[in-house]
Order: structure tokens, then C-alpha cells, then sequence
């Protein structure tokens, strides 16, 4: 069952082998990761450690975001049980919007391993986003997604997107939380 988990080390070997398998994949930018703050992203225990610190802090109000970014929420899509939760994929959600936001990259980022596609992982962790955000106060939330990346557009649309217009090579699309209540 896909879930929405905040970062956690008790995932670190699924974590590990996906940031692993993106990379084999050439999709060493792996949306919605937050992991760009990182040179180099190392999976050990103590690297592990350091990631989870870093994405956690993003949504503390308590922290400043740095001059150009917003407060940021950062999901691990997972799949499983209680017990034997596997990492598949990033989430993040947005707290506000910049300019540069705004233009290509909207309030929620995701990605989903390679070897995890298509079975549904994208579309039910943005249907799990869509009530945090209405939580945060958002009415609506921007997505994008590049102009050759149907599957990804079929993720919006199905999310209820209304295409509002494409800008460089991003197609925009406005999906409203109203109505879909508080996050489980």
C-alpha cells in the first residue's frame, strides 16, 4: 500500500538502493528529492543520517529557509506494511511558491524509482499530498511536468489538473485540495 512517510533511517537500505538505481538510470536529479543541497549524496549509516536531518529541517518552522527557497515538506513514497516498509520515491511539497517556481517547478515535485513505475505509486502519493497541502491552507497547488513526460501528465489530469499553459518546456497544471479534508 503506497503511504506518504517522512524521511527515515529505518529506510535507509530501500533508500540507498534507489538513489543507487536512479543513477544507473542516468536520473541522477531525482525530483522532489531535496537532495540538490548535496554534492555527492552518500547512502552509509552517518550519510543516511545527514539527508534525513536535512529534509526534516526544511518544514521546521522554527528554520529559516535560505534567501530564493520556501518552507518545504519532503515525503518518501513508500510501499508495504507496517512492518516492511520499502522506499519507492520522493515527494515534496511546497510550502509557498518563488518566481522561478511559479514558472517550472510548483509546489509538488515527485519521483518514483525506475523499477516501481507504472503501478500507481505517483498517482496515489499526490492523492496523499493533495489533503497535507489543503492542511498548509493551499486552495490549490501548482504541478508541472516537462512536455514529453505524458505519464506524468496523466498523473495530474487524473488528480483533477486543469492544464493552464506550458513554459519552457514545462506544462503547468492547477489541481485544487478543496474538499479533500485533512491528511489521514
Amino acid at each position: 500500500m503506497t503511504s506518504l512517510d517522512r524521511p527515515d533511517l529505518r529506510l535507509r537500505p530501500s533508500w540507498a538502493d534507489a538513489v543507487e538505481e536512479f543513477a544507473a538510470a542516468g536520473e541522477e536529479v531525482m525530483h522532489g528529492s531535496g537532495l540538490w543541497d548535496f554534492e555527492h549524496v552518500d547512502t552509509s549509516e552517518a550519510g543516511a543520517r545527514l539527508v534525513v536531518e536535512h529534509l526534516l529541517r526544511q518544514a521546521d518552522p522554527a528554520v529559516e529557509p535560505p534567501e530564493g527557497r520556501v518552507r518545504c515538506t519532503y515525503f518518501w513514497i513508500t510501499d508495504g506494511g507496517p512492518d516492511d516498509r520499502e522506499f519507492v520515491g520522493y515527494l515534496a511539497l511546497r510550502h509557498a511558491l518563488t518566481a522561478w517556481l511559479l514558472e517550472e517547478g510548483g509546489h509538488i515535485g515527485y519521483a518514483v524509482r525506475p523499477s516501481r513505475r507504472r503501478e500507481g505509486h505517483a498517482s496515489r502519493a499526490l492523492a496523499l499530498a493533495l489533503p497535507e497541502a489543503a492542511g498548509l491552507g493551499l486552495d490549490r497547488v501548482l504541478l508541472t511536468a516537462k512536455e514529453d513526460n505524458r505519464p506524468s501528465q496523466l498523473v495530474i489530469e487524473a488528480a483533477g489538473g486543469e492544464y493552464e499553459d506550458t513554459r519552457n518546456g514545462m506544462r503547468r497544471y492547477w489541481v485544487p485540495t478543496a474538499g479533500r479534508g485533512a491528511a489521514p
